[in-house]
């Protein structure tokens, strides 16, 4: 074991203590070797003597103080800041002495808060993941297939029906063709098959295609096929941030038109960016933000969203080389 370690409270009142006696005995020793006496009772002309060095002595104390505590205001300003969706926030040690300790603490309660942050949404993402798949596979193989069979027997009914009832027919044929289509973008909004079946690089490509016809937004795409041994749990944040924002385009941006991107960067990782020219101004994470934010989480990544008024709004999610690889394949 090492050195008893020291409590905060009682370094801190070592530190003041030390400081104190440091100052006093410096101004003992200046009056000891100097010329100046102090007569008993004090004449009128040794008060500005005293006061002067009373005021050098408290000057002192105030500036060493101001200088040894000043890192207690910088753990101030970032308690008062920190947020744990945005990582990294941390005080560093500039040689604080007994400080260290407190320093240290207080990143490595950080360093917990994000780490059970990051578990917790795991959890709650990893259920709504598969509440969605329950919720897309009921739709698909119930609703679905019962307005199949809904189609098909209007099919079969126009073949007998009178011909005053055809153009109603037809009109409700076109109806639950309608539904049966809303039906499947919904459950493929729910469940992306194509990302399972065909990788990111596809379900991106669906997703903007999709957008462009929905929305009538003209969509730039700019997306690099995605690196051997990827795992799923990065391609899934990938597209669930792309869709968001897509989203968010949608419903607040008024845009025109939208890039997104997915590049590779030199040292392996990957940088999404989906940026509109929309009106901007976002000033407060919603809560389809804050979900982005705590998805990014998961994998390590960095989200940041850039919206100055009327200059659009820039979401970019930078992903570190580590998080990409399959954890399987690094080992």
């Amino acid at each position: 074991m090492g050195a008893r370690e020291v409590r905060p409270a009682r370094a801190l009142f070592r530190r003041v203590f030390v400081i104190n006696g440091l100052v006093f005995a410096a101004g003992t020793l200046v009056l000891a070797v100097s010329p100046a006496t102090v007569s008993s009772p004090v004449l009128l002309t040794e008060v500005p003597v005293l006061i002067v060095g009373l005021a050098l002595i408290l000057g002192a104390n105030a500036l060493l103080l101001r200088r040894s505590l000043a890192p207690l205001d910088t753990l101030t300003t970032l308690m008062e800041r920190v947020d744990p969706l945005r990582v990294g926030d941390r005080l560093t040690d500039s040689g604080n002495g007994d400080l260290t300790h407190l320093i240290e603490t207080f990143n490595g309660m950080l360093d917990r808060l994000e780490a059970e942050r990051s578990a917790s949404s795991a959890h709650a993402l990893a259920a709504q993941e598969g509440e969605r798949r329950r919720i897309a596979r009921e739709l698909h193989d119930e609703i679905g297939q019962s307005l199949t069979v809904v189609l098909l027997s209007l099919k079969h009914t126009l073949g007998h029906a009178p011909e005053e009832l055809r153009q109603e027919l037809l009109a409700v044929q076109e109806t639950v063709r309608g539904s049966l289509d809303e039906v499947r973008q919904v459950a493929r909004r729910l469940r992306p098959g194509v990302l399972e079946d065909l990788g990111l690089h596809s379900a991106l490509s669906a997703l903007a295609g999709d957008f462009a016809e929905a929305s009538g937004v003209q969509v730039t795409r700019d997306i690099d096929p995605e690196p051997p041994g990827m795992s799923g749990e990065v391609e899934l944040v990938l597209y669930r941030i792309a869709q968001e924002g897509l989203t968010n385009v949608a419903r607040h941006a008024d845009a025109t038109r939208v890039w997104l991107s997915l590049r590779s960067a030199r040292d392996g990782g990957l940088t999404l960016r989906v940026t509109d020219d929309g009106r901007g101004g976002a000033r407060q994470d919603g809560a389809g933000v804050r979900g982005m934010r705590e998805r990014a989480l998961l994998i390590g990544a960095r989200l940041t969203l850039d919206s100055p008024p009327g200059g659009g709004t820039d979401v970019r999610l930078v992903v570190p080389a580590r998080a990409v690889t399959d954890p399987a394949e690094r080992s």
